[in-house]
Formats: C-alpha cells, sequence, structure tokens
C-alpha cells in the first residue's frame, strides 16, 4: 500500500470524532453482532481507514459484552475468546497502519533542531478517540434508559460528563501535535507493538505443544 496517498488533508481530532460517531450510530441501527469489515482501500483516504478502525472496535466492544453472558456454554465462551483475540490483532494493525502512513507523510515536512518525539503515536491517540466515542455512546444509553432507578440515571449522568471532559481534553492533544508535526516542532517516531500472544512462534503455549 502506497501510505503516502492516503494523506489527503489536514485531519482534527473533531473529524475523527464526527466520524466514528457515524460509524456507531451505523452500527446499532443495523443490528448485526459482527458486520463484514470492509477492507483497506489502497488508495483510500486516513478518514476510510479510521471508519474501518472504529468499526473493529465497535465489534469487539459487543463481543466483549456477549462473552460475559452467564448463559454461555465454555464451548461458546471460548469461542467468542478467540474471536475477540482476532479482533484486537487487527485493531492494533490498523493502529500501525495509521501510524505508518503519518510517519511517510510528516517525514517529509523540515523539523526543528530542538524537536521532540510525542510519548504516544498520533494512531493511538485516534485508537482512544474512537473508544471514547464508544464510552459516550453507550453511557448515553443508561442515562436514557426507562426501567433503572433515578439513582442510577445520575451516576451514568456523572460518569457521562467526565467521559465528554475527557474527549475534550483528548481532542486538544490530538489537535495540538497536528499543529506541532506541521511546524516542525514534533516528529513521529514508529514503536510497533510486537504483541507475541497470537504468533505460534513466539507463544510458548503454541511451539512447545508442536515440540
Amino acid at each position: 500500500m502506497s501510505k503516502q496517498a492516503i494523506i489527503k488533508n489536514s485531519i482534527s481530532a473533531q473529524s475523527i470524532i464526527k466520524t466514528c460517531d457515524k460509524v456507531i450510530d451505523h452500527y446499532h441501527q443495523s443490528d448485526i453482532l459482527e458486520p463484514e469489515i470492509p477492507s483497506i482501500n489502497e488508495h483510500g483516504s486516513l478518514n476510510d481507514i479510521i471508519a474501518v478502525k472504529c468499526l473493529i472496535d465497535t465489534t469487539q466492544w459487543h463481543l466483549e459484552d456477549e462473552v460475559r453472558s452467564p448463559q454461555l456454554t465454555p464451548a461458546e465462551g471460548w469461542a467468542f475468546k478467540k474471536k475477540i483475540d482476532v479482533y484486537n490483532q487487527k485493531r492494533t494493525d490498523v493502529v500501525e497502519l495509521i501510524d505508518q502512513a503519518l510517519f511517510d507523510h510528516y517525514s517529509t515536512f523540515e523539523k526543528r533542531e530542538d524537536a521532540s518525539i510525542n510519548s504516544e503515536t498520533p494512531g493511538w491517540i485516534i485508537d482512544r478517540l474512537s473508544i471514547l466515542c464508544l464510552k459516550i455512546y453507550h453511557m448515553k444509553e443508561q442515562v436514557n434508559r426507562k426501567d433503572v432507578s433515578q439513582s442510577h440515571i445520575d451516576k451514568c449522568k456523572a460518569k457521562l460528563d467526565i467521559l465528554l471532559e475527557q474527549q475534550m481534553d483528548l481532542k486538544s492533544a490530538f489537535d495540538h501535535l497536528m499543529t506541532d508535526l506541521l511546524e516542525g516542532k514534533k516528529y513521529l517516531k514508529l514503536y510497533l507493538q510486537m504483541k507475541m500472544y497470537n504468533d505460534e512462534a513466539l507463544n510458548p503455549v503454541f511451539y512447545k505443544r508442536k515440540r
């Protein structure tokens, strides 16, 4: 994939949130637990990739709910756990694709002599924004429930206020980072997650059994 091709315009936290909210709303309207995850188009925009990222997050969120059902048999629970592992790996892969694309893009910008790296990459900030959108959506559901006590609603409203404040803070942090990258005050450095538990060559549970 040409990583340069997907960076077409500057990206803001508000545009990320708008995309995630749209994906989350559409997911809940469809009433399908595991919708098909679109492949990432080589010539698609960064916004398209973020939409896929959020759909992965949203699907995984609901699988995490389902796996906690006391009605599940051990076999059903194990099947859900394996699915969750797959989605978690997809989530990491897409975040790293986003970071690679942004790294390739911003590496072409001149950086200042005193430029510094950020402790968190843009891709993982986007990940947090996506998850926050999910938390806010579901906390709003709790606030709007009609079958619970006022105490439950009040507690959820207090939590919702905190989540909205976190979202505002994270929006500001992301937008400041984008500005610093454009101005050369910050530069990107890739640190891949190096997940080991899904790799049969690295997880001892797998490779020891093969001996």
